[in-house]
């Protein structure tokens, strides 16, 4: 063993949690202790001083280009593997313009349209028919993908208690099927914002297939613009949107939000949270979502009662993001053959890194998904039990 794997080993082998083996030219070394979890194949190891600027960076780039390999599931691997990222290196001066990104519109437009507008028919290969990228809800354990996003729609359209005629705004609404939604089974008027020009020309679609015009528009714009629409809306919903807005604009995005809304109005905020605060993954920032942020549960609550917005309603959802992931992800080995020739094999391992990692962080408790329901000053319309 040369000094280069010898320094890898003795960094990896710290991460001993859960025992595992590596192997390295045909030798095996084991870090921590018992049986091991899982085996990596080293085709080549990354040197210690990547490890040290990002570990992640360092482990993820070497996945992606195959010098590493996992003998059996990927994603049990990274369940026992990703349990100890609080361990990893992260060098944040170094990666400073990597994590800590602009908040400027055209930045953020820039970082959302890197991730969402990659194309329709990438995304239409692994999600469900409803185009819904977000969080399913499974009533039963049988239930497809399809009909976990679409239990989690309607627990959605019922938290927010819609009548019929009442106006609803979806900040950041992806390829439009809650809205759509909304508008065939309450006849609300619906408006969409987006800053992707993809997932609106696929919305606009579905509103015209659906003859739905007269109820529904979706528009390419900025939240931070939303008083150019010039309205007030009885109820806004937000889903998987706020991760993008930055930890130095989430006041300014609830303020957004709150001169939009009604007095009375109900908010439903659905977004991937954390126990605590920090910046975020350095490989998921660089390859997956430039820019994103996750915020703490507390902080948005604790935002929240500065513009008095009454918090109404909390609910966790992290094993049921846990499993839509790895739905995607089962849709996404079924094609993948169309996405390397899409893009290549490096694209192809990258996102099932991603997944796979995605499934692993929110079962081991990393980052959990929440559900919370505001209104805007108090409401006393609202029925005085847990409706939905």
């Amino acid at each position: 063993m040369n000094l280069v794997e010898k320094e890898f080993v003795g960094f990896m082998k710290k991460f001993d949690a859960f025992p595992f083996q590596m192997v390295i030219n045909g030798e095996s070394y084991l870090a921590g202790n018992g049986t091991p979890e899982f085996t990596v194949v080293f085709h080549r190891v990354p040197n210690v001083s990547d490890l040290m600027a990002s570990t992640s960076i360092a482990l993820g780039e070497a996945y992606m280009n195959g010098d590493i390999e996992i003998e059996g599931d990927l994603y049990d691997a990274l369940y026992h593997f990703l349990g100890q990222i609080s361990g990893f290196s992260t060098d944040k001066k170094a990666l400073k313009r990597l994590i800590f990104t602009s908040n400027s519109k055209r930045n953020q437009r820039k970082e959302v349209s890197s991730h969402y507008d990659i194309g329709n028919d990438f995304y239409r290969l692994w999600l469900d028919e409803t185009m819904s990228y977000s969080c399913g809800y499974f009533q039963s354990e049988h239930d497809s993908l399809y009909q976990a996003q679409c239990n989690k729609t309607d627990r959605i359209l019922n938290k927010l208690y819609l009548k019929e005629g009442m106006s609803l705004c979806d900040i950041g609404c992806g390829w439009g099927f809650l809205l759509i939604e909304a508008a065939k089974k309450y006849r609300i008027h619906g408006v969409g914002i987006t800053l992707s020009m993809e997932q609106k020309k696929k919305f606009e679609e579905r509103i015209r297939e659906e003859h739905l015009e007269e109820y529904l528009t979706v528009e390419l714009m900025d939240y931070r613009d939303l008083h150019l629409l010039n309205m007030k809306f009885d109820r806004v919903v937000s889903v998987g949107m706020i991760e993008h807005v930055g930890r130095e604009n989430y006041k300014l995005f609830l303020s957004c939000v709150k001169n939009s809304l009604k007095p009375g109005g109900v908010f439903l905020l659905h977004y991937i949270s954390a126990l605590s605060e920090n910046p975020g993954d350095a490989w998921i920032k660089k390859y997956i979502f430039p820019g994103g942020v996750i915020p703490s549960l507390r902080e948005i609550i604790n935002i929240a009662g500065d513009f008095q917005f009454y918090t109404i309603d909390v609910e966790s959802l992290r094993r049921h993001y846990n499993k839509t992931l790895l739905c995607w992800n089962q849709n996404f080995q079924a094609h993948r053959e169309e996405v390397e020739a899409m893009f290549d094999k490096e694209f192809a391992r990258m996102w099932e890194l991603y997944l796979c990692a995605c499934a692993a962080v929110f079962m081991n408790g990393i980052v959990d998904l929440h559900q919370i329901l505001f209104t805007n000053g108090i409401n006393n319309e609202l029925p005085t039990v847990r409706w939905y």
